[in-house]
């Protein structure tokens, strides 16, 4: 399938009216850069969304067609259009995952319907599980990933290269801001890990695991969007204790420092 072909499929109808709604929601014509906070980030671009000179406009993502409220812990219904610079920018406070039973094409429409309004640039960011030695709070820049969730934005034959789906650039950018960097295994989940499965993933080269990320990292490379991302270490997979899911969101809003500083870094080379 060409280049071409896979845009048609993935800009879709239900792309462009979110492109529009977009637009007339936030007053603006196009956007450049589209970022997604994960589990307990909300707050972490919170100096930037409130800023003088911001002239930020807010909406519910479910005001967006396609896109769902989410409802993880630590994920908020919002997303804001913001001026940073010269930049239009798009910061969504939640996403939705596919342990919540829904479709690949559900979890990619936020991102489809922001490449429609232009954007050309991806930060995405989500708290992740570490099988490594490495500290709660640590954030990894995100150099590749392992796609173990079962499923694929597409169906048929449209065989997309993903070799190249982290641009080496920006994550060398981030990777400057960041305390890791390394290669991030998306599992479909509710559930967490088995000791097992950790050790396992380890085995893979993966230095986390989460449950998102990849579907829109994936979907958006093939929109010819250059994608980076950045992870929090928000729980250690071979602790004495059970994962608890409020501890993840709190690892994670500790971060917020790292991810600010990560997010203005690309900001600067756009």
């Amino acid at each position: 399938m060409s280049d071409e072909s896979i845009r048609s499929v993935l800009l879709d109808q239900q792309a462009q009216d979110g492109a529009r709604a977009i637009a007339e929601l936030s007053g603006r014509d196009h956007h450049d850069l589209f970022v997604v906070l994960g589990s307990g980030l909300a707050h972490a671009l919170d100096a930037v969304i409130d800023a003088p000179d911001s002239q930020r406009r807010s909406f519910a993502l479910s005001d967006i067609p396609g896109v769902e409220a989410p409802v993880a812990d630590g994920h908020v219904n919002t997303i804001h259009s913001v001026r940073v610079g010269a930049l239009n920018v798009l910061i969504a406070l939640g996403r939705t995952h596919l342990y919540e039973g829904v479709s690949p094409a559900c979890v990619t429409a936020c991102s489809r319907a922001a490449a429609a309004t232009g954007v050309h640039t991806a930060l995405l960011c989500n708290a992740n599980g570490c099988v490594r030695q490495w500290q709660l709070g640590d954030v990894m820049a995100i150099d590749d990933h392992l796609n173990f969730s079962g499923y694929s934005p597409f169906n048929g034959p449209t065989f997309v290269d993903v070799t190249g789906v982290w641009n080496r650039e920006l994550t060398d950018i981030l990777a400057q801001h960041c305390q890791r960097r390394g290669i991030y295994a998306c599992m479909r989940g509710p559930e967490y890990q088995t000791l097992a499965e950790g050790r396992w993933l380890m085995s893979t080269g993966a230095d986390c695991v989460g449950m998102s990320t990849v579907m829109e990292a994936i979907t958006l490379h093939a929109l010819g969007v250059r994608v980076c991302g950045m992870s929090v270490v928000s729980d250690l997979s071979f602790a004495d204790a059970p994962t608890d899911p409020n501890a993840v969101v709190e690892a994670a809003a500790a971060a917020s420092t790292t991810i600010e500083s990560g997010f203005r870094a690309i900001c600067s080379y756009e």
